[in-house]
Protein backbone atom coordinates (compact mmCIF):
# COMPACT_ATOMS: atom_id res chain seq x y z
CA UNK A 1 0.00 0.00 0.00
CA UNK A 2 1.06 3.32 -1.02
CA UNK A 3 2.23 5.76 2.10
CA UNK A 4 -0.01 8.70 1.29
CA UNK A 5 1.95 11.08 3.63
CA UNK A 6 3.01 14.34 1.79
CA UNK A 7 6.33 14.53 1.56
CA UNK A 8 8.29 18.40 2.48
CA UNK A 9 8.92 20.81 0.05
CA UNK A 10 12.42 20.31 0.12
CA UNK A 11 11.98 16.34 -0.62
CA UNK A 12 9.58 17.48 -3.73
CA UNK A 13 12.11 19.68 -4.58
CA UNK A 14 14.72 16.84 -4.66
CA UNK A 15 12.76 14.67 -5.99
CA UNK A 16 11.72 16.81 -8.90
CA UNK A 17 15.40 18.01 -9.49
CA UNK A 18 16.24 14.23 -9.82
CA UNK A 19 13.84 13.59 -12.24
CA UNK A 20 11.90 11.24 -10.03
CA UNK A 21 7.80 10.56 -9.70
CA UNK A 22 6.88 13.51 -7.66
CA UNK A 23 4.95 10.77 -5.43
CA UNK A 24 6.75 8.37 -4.66
CA UNK A 25 10.67 9.60 -5.49
CA UNK A 26 11.47 5.77 -7.16
CA UNK A 27 9.77 5.70 -10.63
CA UNK A 28 11.13 7.47 -13.58
CA UNK A 29 9.24 11.22 -14.81
CA UNK A 30 10.28 10.76 -18.32
CA UNK A 31 10.42 8.73 -20.94
CA UNK A 32 12.57 10.77 -23.46
CA UNK A 33 14.18 14.43 -22.99
CA UNK A 34 10.98 16.29 -22.13
CA UNK A 35 8.66 13.77 -22.99
CA UNK A 36 6.86 12.32 -20.02
CA UNK A 37 5.84 9.04 -19.36
CA UNK A 38 2.26 8.29 -19.33
CA UNK A 39 2.31 6.90 -15.44
CA UNK A 40 4.79 6.05 -12.79
CA UNK A 41 6.40 2.21 -12.76
CA UNK A 42 7.09 2.35 -9.13
CA UNK A 43 3.59 3.47 -7.78
CA UNK A 44 1.69 3.90 -10.65
CA UNK A 45 0.61 7.72 -10.36
CA UNK A 46 -1.19 9.08 -13.52
CA UNK A 47 0.53 11.58 -15.09
CA UNK A 48 -2.50 12.98 -16.59
CA UNK A 49 -2.66 15.63 -14.34
CA UNK A 50 0.48 17.15 -15.26
CA UNK A 51 0.96 20.85 -16.77
CA UNK A 52 4.00 22.83 -16.61
CA UNK A 53 3.43 24.91 -19.28
CA UNK A 54 6.34 27.39 -20.18
CA UNK A 55 7.36 28.07 -16.94
CA UNK A 56 10.29 25.82 -17.26
CA UNK A 57 11.39 27.64 -20.24
CA UNK A 58 10.55 31.27 -19.07
CA UNK A 59 12.83 30.50 -16.05
CA UNK A 60 15.57 29.07 -18.03
CA UNK A 61 15.35 31.95 -20.38
CA UNK A 62 15.83 34.60 -17.65
CA UNK A 63 18.48 32.69 -15.81
CA UNK A 64 20.54 31.40 -18.95
CA UNK A 65 19.96 35.40 -20.57
CA UNK A 66 21.85 36.82 -17.53
CA UNK A 67 24.49 35.02 -17.34
CA UNK A 68 25.24 35.10 -21.13
CA UNK A 69 25.01 38.88 -21.21
CA UNK A 70 26.41 39.27 -17.83
CA UNK A 71 29.66 37.75 -19.56
CA UNK A 72 29.07 39.18 -22.96
CA UNK A 73 29.57 42.36 -21.42
CA UNK A 74 32.67 41.96 -19.43
CA UNK A 75 34.73 40.29 -22.50
CA UNK A 76 33.48 43.26 -24.51
CA UNK A 77 34.83 45.75 -22.07
CA UNK A 78 37.90 44.16 -21.43
CA UNK A 79 39.23 42.75 -24.59
CA UNK A 80 37.01 43.71 -27.47
CA UNK A 81 36.73 40.53 -29.77
CA UNK A 82 35.53 40.56 -32.96
CA UNK A 83 31.93 39.69 -33.84
CA UNK A 84 32.90 36.06 -34.99
CA UNK A 85 35.10 35.44 -31.33
CA UNK A 86 31.54 36.61 -29.85
CA UNK A 87 29.57 33.77 -31.34
CA UNK A 88 32.27 31.36 -30.91
CA UNK A 89 31.91 32.00 -27.50
CA UNK A 90 28.90 32.44 -26.53
CA UNK A 91 26.70 30.25 -28.84
CA UNK A 92 27.88 26.97 -27.48
CA UNK A 93 27.24 28.73 -23.41
CA UNK A 94 23.74 29.69 -24.92
CA UNK A 95 23.20 26.16 -25.26
CA UNK A 96 24.72 24.76 -22.34
CA UNK A 97 22.39 26.85 -20.17
CA UNK A 98 19.47 26.02 -21.60
CA UNK A 99 19.54 22.89 -22.60
CA UNK A 100 20.83 21.02 -19.70
CA UNK A 101 19.32 22.53 -16.59
CA UNK A 102 15.35 22.61 -18.45
CA UNK A 103 14.82 18.84 -17.65
CA UNK A 104 15.52 19.66 -14.11
CA UNK A 105 13.29 22.28 -14.01
CA UNK A 106 10.19 21.18 -16.03
CA UNK A 107 10.41 18.29 -13.34
CA UNK A 108 11.20 20.60 -10.51
CA UNK A 109 8.23 22.80 -11.53
CA UNK A 110 5.99 19.42 -11.68
CA UNK A 111 7.00 18.16 -8.54
CA UNK A 112 6.22 21.28 -6.77
CA UNK A 113 2.91 21.59 -8.81
CA UNK A 114 1.95 18.32 -7.31
CA UNK A 115 3.06 19.27 -3.73
CA UNK A 116 1.27 22.18 -3.66
CA UNK A 117 -1.77 20.42 -5.05
CA UNK A 118 -1.56 23.17 -8.27
CA UNK A 119 -4.41 23.09 -10.77
CA UNK A 120 -6.15 24.81 -13.38
CA UNK A 121 -7.79 28.19 -12.52
CA UNK A 122 -11.17 27.86 -12.62
CA UNK A 123 -13.41 31.20 -11.72
CA UNK A 124 -15.27 31.89 -8.76
CA UNK A 125 -18.83 31.28 -8.61
CA UNK A 126 -20.09 34.75 -6.18
CA UNK A 127 -23.68 33.64 -6.35
CA UNK A 128 -22.68 30.46 -3.89
CA UNK A 129 -21.45 32.28 -1.59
Amino acid sequence: MQDETLPTVTESAMRGLACKCPRCGRGKLYGGFLNLRPNCEACGLDYAFIDSGDGPAVFIIMIAGAIVVGCALIVEVKYQPPYWLHAALWLPLVLATTLLPLRAMKSLLIALQFHHKAAEGRPIDRESK
